[in-house]
């Protein structure tokens, strides 16, 4: 089996790669990435890439169709990754997480590619607090990572057919420790400033809803997707990935924190504007469909996972919202100091 991981040197492949590689011993895996992130290495014993076969350096936008030769998965996790991100270039957000994406699927199925697994989101139901949103309600997409996100899946359900099965992951909020740490993500940060300020300042009034999931558990449905079989879900698939345990608002994410870092406390901005983007999510059917690939970590235990790291790499940078640890900051930086242009390409 030959796999490539596209979007593999960010905070979710370290993830993507061990699972992969310790479940499929003898496949053949190729990671392929721009490169923004792969100096924001974190409590990192080895490279993560050590265990891939082979790292190709390139830009998803200007993806090469030969590298396709003789591969049976894609998984894409390519994307420009959170909000503030996609605020800031959303044009770009669009052309890397839709159009590119699309591009890409277009070339697996020429080439004969038979698996097509591609990092969705949830953030898709937008405004949805009201119940558990299910994988056939109304969409709501409330940012241009979340449109992005909608876009590609539409498309990529007029590509699945019985040759090319397609299976987009529509994932809780990433949390938890990796070797390319993110702390712009709400359980991460959350456990950040608890640890250097003893204080977890919630910038809304706390009542949001968000689901949230370990990148090692998102790295079992990785696998999940590459296994799949048309018969179980259909050729094209979109699920909500994650479980219903971790639907979790955000004032009780933060006291559970809280209540395991010594003299933590929770602050709320009560004066906040409403946050809009809540949303609880129905799991029922990827529990079904994936029995043997559920989420296997729980929320004290992810809190604990990334205490524990940042407290053995020595964290203690209060300034730490504008660290290498944010991923705009790290491309403000690459920015201001010459290395990318506007359009986020590398400058030669």
């Amino acid at each position: 089996m030959k796999i490539i991981i596209v979007g593999n040197l960010g905070y979710i492949g370290p993830s993507v790669t061990d699972r992969f590689r310790e479940t499929f011993p003898a496949a053949e895996l190729v990671g392929f990435d721009i490169g923004y992130f792969a100096h924001c290495l974190s409590n990192a014993a080895y490279l993560p890439e050590t265990k891939l076969d082979r790292q190709v350096f390139g830009d998803i936008r200007a993806f090469p169709e030969a590298l396709l030769d003789g591969v049976d998965a894609v998984v894409d996790l390519a994307a420009i990754s959170n909000d503030p991100m996609g605020n800031k270039f959303e044009e770009v957000t669009m052309e890397v997480n839709h159009r590119a994406a699309i591009r890409l699927a277009e070339m697996c199925k020429r080439k004969g590619v038979r698996k097509f697994v591609y990092a969705s989101s949830c953030s898709m139901y937008g405004a949805a607090s009201e119940y558990p949103k299910r994988e056939d309600d109304e969409l709501n997409p409330l940012t241009a990572y979340a449109r992005s996100k909608v876009a590609a899946e539409k498309d990529l359900a007029v590509l699945a057919d019985g040759g090319f099965t397609v299976t987009c992951l529509r994932f809780a909020t990433a949390c938890g420790f990796t070797s390319r740490l993110r702390l712009d993500l709400v359980l991460n940060d959350f456990v950040a400033g608890a640890l250097i300020n003893k204080e977890i300042g919630i910038l809304s009034d706390g009542t949001p809803w968000r689901p949230m999931i370990n990148t090692k558990d998102m790295a079992r449905a990785f696998e999940w997707g590459v296994l799949r079989k048309a018969e179980n879900g259909g050729d094209f698939l979109a699920v909500n990935t994650g479980s219903t345990g971790w639907n979790t608002q955000v004032k009780p994410l933060a006291e559970a924190i809280a209540a395991q870092i010594p003299g933590a406390k929770v602050t709320v901005n009560t004066e906040a504007p409403p946050d809009k983007r809540s949303y609880r999510v129905n799991f029922d059917l990827y529990e079904k469909l994936a029995p043997d690939h559920q989420p296997a970590w729980n929320l004290e235990e992810t809190i604990r996972e990334v205490k524990d790291n940042l407290l053995a790499m020595g964290f203690n940078d209060p300034m730490f919202r504008e660290s290498q640890f944010i991923r705009l900051k790290t491309l403000a930086r690459h920015m201001n100091e010459g290395r990318l242009d506007g359009n986020l390409e590398w400058v030669r």
